[in-house]
């Protein structure tokens, strides 16, 4: 189970690999320094290749998404690789070049003072298949070209602020790459049966032709008799327009605004939009189109935002319902082993900001709020869990700014490094996490900002500070810029140590049958047999003290999960 730092980034054991295009690969053993330390190997059939060197510790390649799904398809995995284009990707970010091609080919160029090839264009996703057993072909890189990309990355670690960190944070995403291949190959376990009776719980009938079910057309029916004329729901505009002739004014129909109306078309308005939500993001039409024999298979992409959390591309698996959990059922004789990091972010902050006061209230698996209510708050704790969160989110008005006074008494270390964060991010100076991701600089924002930071389309103009949000990441607004680069340094250094929690816990299942089959943020699912799930339990526990060594040092800090095994996942919460 332990991997102490040395192992992970370890520099012995590694061999080169490049795909070659018959379907074979040039292969090379590498030195501690680096470069080849023997003859290039060139081989026949990669899978073959890699499945005859077991005893390589960790091999380099260009892309993990290139090469591991068709080893996994084989029934062949590896310990560990270095990911070329992961590493570029990091290494841009950490240079204050953010958004530059981050090819291999791309790297290539720049190496040799040619022109810059863009990034090739993303693949669509594809409904409920399996991933591909390559990406689509980019240009072929010869070994000689990989290798000379390989060792100018190896220098520009050494010029990191933090070379030591920022070779932890490649080795720990280059991990992620293999957790993320590793479950989009085994899937999610997802009951088509469940789902439809849920469906038609919820929903009703379908009728013919694919237009809204029962409840939903019922669910019209009254909020337009709620008006006295006919409205449709599901247009926005057309309610913003039916609560004007009303007399009552909104800015929108999200559901935090449309709560403190006082209408009778509100309750059925606010159940036709929650049950709309279901029909359309995880009605009949997903189930076909995203699961297949038994298994829901979106396809992972670690570090698909800039603080390092995960995204899927497609399926929604990040924001399924509740009430669409209870489809997510273990296979005969298996459980679900259901993981959630308790207060994770307030825990980062301690361990990052080396506060005395809030590493010590972190260092205990109780309820951190209520210690902090404790010391601070008179034991109020939606009080203290207000201005923690406030702290990190950057909700420093009215209440909120007595609140964060209170705390900047008890814990001045912690408030002042996130207040140092947001003055480097309003100054538009580079913001890095612990291990050294680095926040882009300002820039235009994108119109795709919102989904990338997981912002559900129902939450407010200006979210609470407890569902994750984070503005401003790419605006040119100095004051939002500052509260994105906040909550960047808490929520990205969570992102970097979920990593080495992964990379940990992968190891640890590596002899069991147990494999993983969801990552969201602050929550893991395991599917193991029965018997195997006391030891998955054990290994969750230890997987999180150790990631919380490797990335953070030793800090007395404490990052305790709640786990549950389940045969449903709806059962787990």
């Amino acid at each position: 189970m332990s991997d102490p730092p040395a192992t992970l980034t370890d520099m012995t054991d590694r061999w080169a690999l490049s795909p070659a295009e018959d379907g074979g690969a040039e292969i090379v053993p590498l030195g501690r320094d680096g470069l080849p330390a023997g003859p290039v190997l060139r081989e026949p059939d990669l899978v073959e290749a890699v499945r005859s060197r077991p005893d390589v510790a960790r091999w380099v390649w260009r892309s993990t998404a290139e090469v591991y799904p068709r080893l996994l398809a084989a029934g062949v995995r590896v310990e560990r690789c270095y990911d070329v284009e992961d590493a570029e990707t990091l290494l841009l970010g950490h240079e204050g070049r953010h958004g530059e091609p981050r090819s291999a080919a791309a790297a290539l160029a720049r190496l040799r003072g040619g022109q810059v090839p863009p990034d090739p264009p993303q693949r669509p996703a594809a409904p409920g298949a399996q991933s591909p057993l390559f990406e689509p072909p980019a240009a072929h890189l010869p070994l000689e070209d990989l290798l000379a990309v390989y060792a100018e990355q190896q220098r520009r670690h050494e010029r990191a602020e933090h070379p030591d960190r920022m070779r932890l944070l490649t080795a720990a995403e280059s991990a992620g790459m293999l957790v993320a291949a590793e479950m989009n190959r085994a899937g999610l376990p997802w009951r088509a049966d469940v789902h439809r009776e849920v469906l038609h719980e919820l929903l009703g009938e379908r009728y013919a032709g694919g237009g809204e079910p029962r409840r939903l057309a019922e669910l019209a029916d009254e909020v337009s008799a709620a008006f006295g004329h006919r409205v449709r729901p599901d247009l926005p505009a057309e309610v913003i327009k039916a609560f004007a002739r009303a007399g009552i004014t909104v800015r929108s129909t999200r559901r935090w605004e449309l709560e403190s109306v006082d209408h009778p078309a509100v309750k059925p308005l606010l159940e036709y939009k929650k049950l709309y939500r279901i029909w359309v993001a995880h009605g009949w039409s997903w189930l076909q189109d995203w699961v297949r024999e038994g298994r829901f298979r979106p396809e992972f992409l670690a570090g698909g935002t800039v603080t390092g959390r995960w995204v899927t591309h497609g399926g929604g698996a990040l924001q399924i319902p509740r009430v669409i959990r209870r489809a997510v059922v273990a296979d005969p004789g298996w459980r679900l082993v259901v993981a959630d990091a308790a207060q994770l972010e307030p825990r980062v902050l301690a361990a990052i900001s080396r506060d005395p006061g809030l590493m010590e209230v972190a260092s205990r698996e109780s309820d951190l709020y209520q210690a902090v209510s404790d010391r601070v708050f008179s034991g109020d704790r939606t009080r203290a869990k207000l201005a923690v969160l406030g702290a990190v989110y950057g909700q420093t008005s009215g209440d909120g700014l007595k609140n964060l006074a209170a705390l900047r008494r008890r814990f001045p270390r912690a408030v002042a490094y996130v207040d140092d964060a947001a003055r480097a991010g309003e100054e538009g100076r580079l913001v890095r996490t612990w291990l050294g991701r680095t926040c882009p600089p300002p820039a235009g924002r994108r119109e795709d900002a919102d989904e990338e930071a997981g912002l559900p389309q129902d939450a407010p103009a200006v979210p609470p500070a407890s569902d994750g949000w984070m503005p401003g990441y790419a605006s040119t607004d100095p004051r939002a810029r500052g509260r994105f680069a906040r909550n960047f340094v808490v929520q990205g250094s969570a992102a970097d140590w979920a990593l080495l929690l992964l990379a940990a816990l992968r190891r640890a299942c590596w002899d069991m049958a147990a494999e993983l089959v969801f990552f969201q943020h602050d929550e893991v699912i395991v599917h193991c047999p029965q018997e195997e799930a006391g030891r998955v339990v054990e290994a969750i526990g230890q997987a999180a003290e150790l990631a919380g060594r490797l990335t953070f040092g030793e800090t007395p800090v404490r990052f305790p999960f709640t786990t549950a095994v389940v045969e449903c996942y709806a059962d787990a919460k």
